[in-house]
């Protein structure tokens, strides 16, 4: 496991960015970290030091947004509404597993039971005392 500290947005991007460079097709990324925490931001620094340069949001409502093309495309995932397998299904989750790319998956949480054997984990957790600092936790 990896352990970063991030004073702020900007770095959780660079960390993020940095970290992009180990990444390959096929690779699945499980975010965990509550609300705020900055999953969308270290998303951004992913599509950053993929050589991508989409403009990136959070996948609340849209559920899957895609960023690149091919075997570096980035597919951002929020599984936050996801309760169900049937739910899960109509996102298109496994066919995006066999498009190749690399999936970064939001509220990983509620799809654990069917996550790949060798997902990445990227947890975020908020510092007390200081609003813009992150502990980055990286599992692989």
């Amino acid at each position: 496991m990896k352990r970063y500290l991030s004073h702020s947005t900007e770095e959780t991007e660079q960390i993020a960015a940095e970290f992009a460079s180990t990444l390959k097709s096929g690779d699945v990324i499980a975010y965990k970290g509550p609300m705020g925490a900055g999953k969308t931001a270290f998303t951004r620094g992913l599509c950053k030091g993929l050589g991508l340069s989409d403009h990136v949001s959070s996948p609340t409502f849209a559920l899957v947004h895609q960023y690149g093309n091919g075997s570096r495309a980035l597919y951002h995932f929020d599984m936050y509404r996801v309760e169900t397998f049937e739910d899960l299904y109509s996102t298109g989750f496994f066919d995006y597993l066999d498009y190749g790319g690399i999936l970064a998956i939001e509220w990983s949480e509620n799809i654990e039971a069917v996550l790949p054997e060798n997902t990445i984990t990227v947890e975020i957790r908020k510092v007390d005392g200081d609003p813009e600092q992150r502990e980055i936790l990286i599992s692989q």
